[in-house]
C-alpha cells in the first residue's frame, strides 16, 4: 500500500473494472470510482496517484458531444419512422465518446426537407453520414435536415455493393455504375468526396420541398416489402451477363426431369396398402422398358393407394393398360390409365358394375374365399361377378356383392340362400337397392365403401360388428 500524498503509477495499462488501489491509499479521482473501499478504474489508461488522488489518464481522451456539434456516423438501425446511427467521431474534438453517446437517434422528419414515407427511403444501413447534435440527454439526438453539409457522405449499392455515385434522374439522385441500380439518398454537399471538406453542392440533388413523381410514388405504394433490398455480403457486380450451369439437353432448371412423350406416363390407382414401388415395378416391367416407377406414400411412409409408371415408348404403355387395367392384386382391382389424358380431370366415363342382378351378401366369415362363396350359389343362380369388400389394407370387411344372371329371380334366390351357413356363420342375402342391370344407380354405391349403401346393407354391417364385439368380450371373474 502507498500512503496518501505519494506519487505512484502502475507499470501497465489498466482497464475499466480493474481494482487499482484502495480508499486507504488514495481518493477516487478522474477515471476512477470508489466501491466498498476499493478504487476501481472506469477508463482505459495509466493509473497514477497525485497528492492522494488516484486518476486514470486515458490512452485516448474522452469527448462529450454538445448541442450544435457535428458528428460523423454510420447508419446501423432503421425503423419505419426513426433510426439509429453509430457515432464515429465528433468533428474538431479528437477522442472517444462515452457509451451513452455512442449511438445517436433520429426521426424521419429530421432527414431531409421533403415528405418521406419511411426512413429507409432516404438513408440505408451502412451509409456514412454527417449530422448535427440536437440533444445530448437523456439520449443523443441528431439531425441531417437543417444544414446542407449534413446528410449522406458515402453509400453503397444494396444489390451489388458498388459505391453509388450522385446522378440526378427524376426522383432518383444516386446510381450504381455497375448494375445501374437507382435510388434516393439525403445527400450532403460533399457526397462522395471522402473526408475532404469540399463544396460540391450535392445537396441540391435532394429536390428539397418538391413533391414525388409517379415513379417514386409507384414504388412507395408497394409498401416496405415491395421496395426492400438487402446488401449481398462480399459480392461485387462487374456488369457481365450472368450464366448458369445446365445439364446438356435440359430446358428447365438444374436437376429437372425431362418431359416424357405423351401417353408414356401411366397412373395406377386402387393399389393395396402392402404394395410398394418394387412390387409395382416387377408387375409392369414385363411390358416394356420403364424410365420411372414410384408408389406415393404419406409422411409416415404408408402407401397412399396409387402410383405412376413411365415407359420409354407409348406402345409399351398401351400394352400395359390393355393387360393390367382391372387386374387384381391381393383381391383388389387396380386401374391403369394414361396420366396425361383428360381421364384424370374426371372426363372419363363412370365405371359401371358388372352385368346382372346385384345381391348383397353379409355376415360373411373373414376367412371366407371367393370360391367358397361361389359354391353356395351353385344350382341356385349363375354368378357373373363376385366382389369381396375389403378395407384400405386389403382385409375383408365381412360382406360382398354378387352379380347374377337371373335378373327376374331375385326374391327366389334370396329365399333359398338367406340364412345359409358358411364356415359356421349364417350369411345374409338380399337384393341390393339400385342393383339393376349395369351401373351402380340409386343407393347401390361403390363396393368397399360405406357411402351410398342401402339401409338394409348398413343394418347388416352393424349387426356383424356387434357379433364381432360379443365374440371378443372377456368374461368377468366371479366375485366371491
Amino acid at each position: 500500500m502507498f500512503a496518501k500524498g505519494m506519487n505512484h503509477m502502475t507499470p501497465s495499462l489498466v482497464t475499466p473494472g480493474m481494482n487499482v488501489s484502495s480508499s486507504a491509499d488514495c481518493e477516487a479521482g478522474e477515471g476512477t470510482i470508489e466501491v466498498d473501499g476499493r478504487i476501481v478504474a472506469t477508463a482505459v489508461g495509466a493509473f497514477t496517484i497525485t497528492d492522494g488522488i488516484g486518476t486514470v489518464s486515458p490512452a485516448k481522451s474522452i469527448v462529450t458531444p454538445e448541442v450544435g456539434d457535428t458528428v460523423l456516423c454510420e447508419i446501423v438501425k432503421l425503423n419505419e419512422k426513426n433510426g439509429e446511427a453509430q457515432v464515429i467521431c465528433v468533428e474538431g474534438k479528437p477522442g472517444s465518446v462515452l457509451p451513452e453517446h455512442l449511438y445517436g437517434q433520429f426521426h424521419v422528419t429530421n432527414i431531409v426537407d421533403r415528405y418521406m414515407h419511411q426512413t429507409a427511403d432516404a438513408v440505408r444501413r451502412r451509409d456514412v453520414c454527417r449530422a448535427e447534435v440536437k440533444e445530448t440527454s437523456p439520449v443523443l439526438r441528431i439531425s441531417f435536415r437543417d444544414r446542407d453539409d449534413c446528410g449522406v457522405l458515402h453509400a453503397i449499392c444494396p444489390p451489388c455493393g458498388e459505391t453509388l455515385i450522385a446522378d440526378q434522374d427524376g426522383d432518383w439522385n444516386v446510381r450504381c455504375p455497375s448494375c445501374n441500380f437507382q435510388s434516393y439518398r439525403a445527400l450532403a454537399d460533399n457526397y462522395g468526396a471522402g473526408w475532404a471538406e469540399l463544396e460540391q453542392g450535392a445537396s441540391a440533388l435532394n429536390n428539397s420541398g418538391k413533391r414525388w413523381g409517379a415513379a417514386a410514388e409507384a414504388m412507395f405504394g408497394k409498401g416496405p416489402a415491395g421496395r426492400a433490398t438487402f446488401i449481398a455480403a462480399d459480392v461485387r457486380e462487374d456488369g457481365r451477363e450472368r450464366t448458369y450451369f445446365r445439364f446438356e439437353g435440359e430446358g428447365g432448371g438444374q436437376g429437372r426431369r425431362p418431359r416424357n412423350a405423351p401417353g408414356c406416363r401411366l397412373f395406377v390407382g386402387g393399389l393395396p396398402r402392402e404394395v410398394g414401388t418394387e412390387e409395382l415395378r416387377a408387375l409392369f416391367a414385363e411390358h416394356g422398358d420403364m424410365t420411372d416407377c414410384i408408389v406415393l406414400t404419406d409422411d409416415n411412409g404408408v402407401n397412399r393407394g396409387f402410383g405412376f409408371v413411365t415407359y420409354s415408348e407409348k406402345a409399351h404403355a398401351d400394352a400395359a393398360i390393355a393387360k393390367l387395367d382391372k387386374h387384381k392384386i391381393n383381391g383388389r382391382r387396380i386401374g391403369v390409365r394414361d396420366a396425361d389424358s383428360d381421364d384424370k380431370k374426371g372426363k372419363r366415363e363412370k365405371r359401371r358394375d358388372p352385368e346382372g342382378l346385384k345381391l348383397y351378401v353379409g355376415n360373411l366369415p373373414f376367412k371366407a374365399t371367393e370360391e367358397q362363396l361361389k359354391a353356395i350359389f351353385d344350382g341356385v343362380a349363375t354368378v357373373n361377378e363376385l366382389v369381396m369388400a375389403t378395407d384400405n389394407a386389403g382385409k375383408p370387411k365381412g360382406f360382398a356383392f354378387a352379380f347374377v344372371k337371373e335378373m327376374d329371380k331375385g326374391e327366389e334366390i334370396v329365399s333359398k340362400l338367406n340364412g345359409t351357413e358358411l364356415l359356421g356363420r349364417k350369411i345374409k342375402v338380399d337384393v341390393s337397392q339400385g342393383g339393376k342391370k349395369g351401373g351402380r344407380g340409386g343407393k347401390g354405391g361403390k363396393p368397399g365403401q360405406s357411402g351410398g349403401k342401402s339401409n338394409r346393407e348398413l343394418q347388416a354391417m352393424r349387426e356383424e360388428e356387434q357379433d364381432g364385439k360379443k365374440g371378443r368380450r372377456r368374461r368377468r371373474p366371479k366375485k366371491d
